[in-house]
């Protein structure tokens, strides 16, 4: 099975430099070497060769803190001009940094609902060329996956495992298992053999979605002690949208003055406001409790159980399809592509 690997820059292709660590890795030489090993006929989940893949760097490569809606879209491009010949590549791995990863996966999974050609990313906490790097196995890992037959839309390898592209969140800077999914299992464990799990509902879709383009996000931890005052500062001028991580379930201090006015005041003006959660598992249920009632008579709507990745690239999404206000408001509970039970 032909694998195309596109290259977007990040840790995993990083030399040393006088400014930090920067792009410059022989990344092409490297995957050559990688995939040219001892092959056994008829092995199972044993990964293409190195006939079998070909590469694309990205012009400019990106440390990933620096990617923008752009570079989602750059990446959603590239993967849609390669796949639009029938000659074209079967499936596709994206090396990408890792402090954005997620952001990346879960808009790339939004954009690509109707691609019939399983995308899979990942990266490494380590450059490929430093001894015990966590690169090989990542690549390996993704390219077996790609290539598996078992696994559509977009995911996310890594740390021995494959998750759902819009399902993941990363949870380490350091560790080798570096990324989540707190709602949901994992695609697929490593192993001999793999162990696979059910995947997610797929969702409605998306056809013909316009390009991702920049929105005015703003996400906000509400803390305890926080005034309407400083909220109200926060949000002005208003955003197309505002991500309010409030405590467990979606709860707010509503006791505190004026504070619950101030986003009655944003939804009016045409502002949508979704809640999420500061915990790492949670499912947002805004009227379970008063403190979570009160942001749903102010006009929030709850975000389910999304990763801040998630919801994030969803919000830009749905502005970038000319969503507004309600009308983004009432879209943000649409399954588009597995990313909410």
């Amino acid at each position: 099975m032909h694998v195309h690997v596109i290259y977007t820059g990040g840790t995993i292709g990083m030399v040393d430099s006088p400014r930090g660590l920067v792009p410059g890795a022989d990344l092409e030489g490297w995957l050559t070497r990688l995939l040219d090993r001892p092959r056994t006929p008829g092995a199972s989940q044993g990964g293409p060769g190195p006939d079998d893949v070909t590469l694309t760097s990205l012009d400019p490569l990106i440390d990933s803190s620096n990617a923008t809606p752009a570079s989602w879209q750059q990446v959603i491009d590239t993967v849609r001009a390669l796949a639009a010949p029938s000659t074209g590549p079967a499936a596709f791995v994206v090396l990408h940094g890792t402090d954005t990863l997620a952001y990346t996966a879960a808009a790339a999974s939004y954009a690509l609902t109707d691609l019939p050609h399983p995308v899979v990313l990942t990266g490494s906490q380590l450059p490929l060329g430093v001894l015990g790097s966590d690169a090989a196995g990542n690549v390996t890992g993704a390219l077996v996956a790609a290539t598996s037959g078992r696994v559509g839309g977009v995911s996310l390898f890594f740390g021995h495992r494959l998750l759902a592209g819009n399902r993941a969140t990363k949870t380490s800077s350091w560790a080798y298992d570096g990324f989540d999914s707190p709602a949901t299992p994992p695609l697929a464990r490593v192993g001999a053999p793999w162990r696979w799990y059910p995947a997610p509902p797929a969702g409605t879709g998306w056809p013909v979605p316009r390009p991702y383009a920049r929105a005015d996000v703003v996400v906000l931890d509400l803390v305890p002690g926080i005034t309407a005052r400083r909220l109200e500062a926060l949000l002005t001028p208003l955003p197309d949208a505002v991500v309010l991580r409030a405590f467990g379930v979606g709860n707010a201090p509503g006791a505190e003055p004026g504070l619950t006015r101030v986003v009655k005041e944003a939804v009016e003006a045409g502002t949508a406001v979704v809640v999420a959660s500061q915990c790492h598992e949670a499912r947002v249920r805004l009227g379970r409790y008063e403190t979570g009632e009160v942001l749903t008579r102010a006009g929030a709507v709850g975000a389910g159980d999304m990763t801040l990745e998630a919801l994030y690239t969803k919000i830009v999404f749905l502005l970038s399809q000319g969503l507004r206000g309600a009308g983004l408001s009432d879209a943000v509970g649409r399954d588009i592509a597995g990313e909410v039970t």
